[in-house]
Parts: structure tokens; C-alpha cells; sequence
């Protein structure tokens, strides 16, 4: 039986308290969601919810604009995570190649990026020149690579042993073969980890559909939510009437309810990609 030391013990606690300051939001919004309108307005609610029901849930269900702006962010997160891995994945393959033709040279130069970027307004300009203002390659392209993300994905491309691309040459396998046929099974671990940050990242994305997006029919979750919170668009007068007019109460409720639903699917993804998230990182940050 391990001893317990003192560091381990304050260790437990310190990670305890983390857990709790970390989990208790999302608690105490699931309990107002599922409360009722008197309840949450006498300050009744606190770790449960108390006159339980799924009002709110149901009003978010059958909201247009919530459900239009959940599909939008589910298309936006998958179409952009599937780009951007494929953009990632063959620009990290390349940089793992020191034998590439000024490979030194590209690496400095993309690692400047980390440091220094365009700014603002001169891609918002060149989103508009390219004439993909208002579209879903205005969500999708501006963030197809992350140099940080393509950095980690080249050192891991960089452990692979090369015997088995050598291999693959002698079966007459091109570069393209090699990546597809050879590398690309062998790295599913970077590609969750990678794919993960991306599908995080673009399913919070707030700044880009406000600069690029005008067709309220297109924003994402994340506006919609911004709206709810700070311009008071919480409903409709009919969920106000619903509740007896509790507006304000009504409002909070259902604007809980929203953050749950919309925190929902990364909540749900993460635990399956938790394996491959530690190994992926762990790999590929064992040198650079």
C-alpha cells in the first residue's frame, strides 16, 4: 500500500478545488436551466434544481435561430476541421523532410508567423479581394492552418522511422502514396489531438463570423449567444408570455439553457479523443 505524503495530499486537494471552481458554472447553469421561473427568482437555486422541468430545452429545440445557427457551427467546425487537416497534414510532411530544398529557410519563415501576422484589416482585406465575404470559406479558410498546430504534427511526421517510407519507394510509392498509404495510418493520434484544436477553435470562433458574415441566416452559435447576452434577444414574446411575464428570469433560464446545448457536442467529443489527445501531444513534442 502506497504511503500518502504530504505533497500528494496537497496535490489531491489543490487538483479537487480546480475540479470544483471548474465544474460548479456549469452546475449551477444546469440547475437554473431546469428550474422554475419562481424559483430561480426567490434565489432558491444553487447546486439543484428545484420545481424541475425542461421548459427552457424545449424552447431552445424549437427556436429557428438557434437550430439554424447550430447547423451552421456544426458545418463550419467539420468542413473547416476537415480542410484544415488536410492543409496541416501535407504542409507538416513537407517540413518534416530536412532534405527538402530550402527547408531551413521555410521553417523560419512560417515560425515568424507565431510572432508576427498581418493584422486585422489586411485579411479582412484579402478575405474580401478573394470575394469569399459572407460565405463558409470565409469561416473555414482564414484559420486553415495554425502554425503551432502544424509545427507539432511536423515533429511527429519527423519520428517516423524511415525505413518505412524507404519501403514504400520500393514498391514504386510516390510522396503522395507514401503520406497516404504509409503515414497517414500511422498517424491517427496526432490527427485527433490536431483535429481537436481545430474543432475546439472554430466552433468558438466568435471574431470571424462578425468581420466576414453580414446574412443573419449564416452566423454561428457563438453571435447568436453574444446577442442573447449583451443586445437582450433572449426569445421571443412568446417564451416571455409563457413563463407569466417573468422576462428577466425567463431570459437567464434560457440563455443557460443555450450555453449547455452549445457546450454540449465538444463536451461529448472530448472523452473519446482523450487517448489519443495525450499520446498525440506527448509524441510530438518529444523534439523539435
Amino acid at each position: 500500500m502506497r504511503k500518502l505524503s504530504i505533497f500528494g495530499l496537497a496535490n489531491g486537494v489543490l487538483l479537487a478545488a480546480v475540479a470544483f471552481v471548474t465544474l460548479f458554472p456549469f452546475l449551477y447553469m444546469a440547475s437554473v436551466s431546469l428550474s422554475g421561473s419562481n424559483y430561480v427568482l426567490k434565489g432558491m437555486v444553487s447546486w439543484f434544481p428545484r420545481g424541475f422541468n425542461v421548459d427552457m430545452y424545449k424552447f431552445v429545440l424549437d427556436d429557428p435561430r438557434i437550430m439554424r445557427a447550430y447547423w451552421n457551427t456544426i458545418v463550419y467546425a467539420v468542413v473547416g476541421t476537415a480542410v484544415a487537416l488536410v492543409v496541416t497534414g501535407f504542409g507538416a510532411y513537407a517540413l518534416s523532410k530536412r532534405e527538402m530544398f530550402f527547408h531551413r529557410g521555410f521553417t523560419i519563415m512560417i515560425v515568424i508567423t507565431m510572432f508576427f501576422s498581418g493584422g486585422m484589416i489586411p485579411t479582412f482585406l484579402v478575405v474580401r479581394e478573394l470575394g469569399i465575404m459572407n460565405s463558409i470559406w470565409a469561416m473555414v479558410l482564414p484559420s486553415a492552418v495554425s502554425t503551432w498546430n502544424l509545427l507539432i504534427m511536423r515533429t511527429f511526421f519527423a519520428n517516423i522511422p524511415k525505413e518505412l517510407e524507404e519501403s514504400g519507394k520500393l514498391d514504386g510509392l510516390s510522396e503522395l502514396g507514401i503520406f497516404a498509404r504509409i503515414v497517414a495510418p500511422l498517424s491517427g493520434a496526432i490527427f485527433a489531438t490536431i483535429g481537436l484544436f481545430y474543432a475546439v477553435g472554430l466552433w468558438n470562433n466568435f471574431l470571424n463570423p462578425l468581420l466576414y458574415l453580414r446574412d443573419p441566416d449564416l452566423f454561428p452559435l457563438q453571435v447568436i449567444l453574444r446577442n442573447m447576452l449583451l443586445v437582450g434577444q433572449a426569445g421571443s414574446g412568446d417564451l416571455t408570455a409563457a413563463k407569466g411575464g417573468d422576462s428577466l428570469i425567463v431570459e437567464e433560464s434560457y440563455t443557460y439553457a443555450v450555453i449547455l446545448v452549445s457546450t454540449l457536442p465538444i463536451l461529448c467529443l472530448y472523452p473519446f479523443l482523450q487517448r489519443y489527445f495525450v499520446r498525440g501531444v506527448m509524441i510530438g513534442a518529444v523534439k523539435g
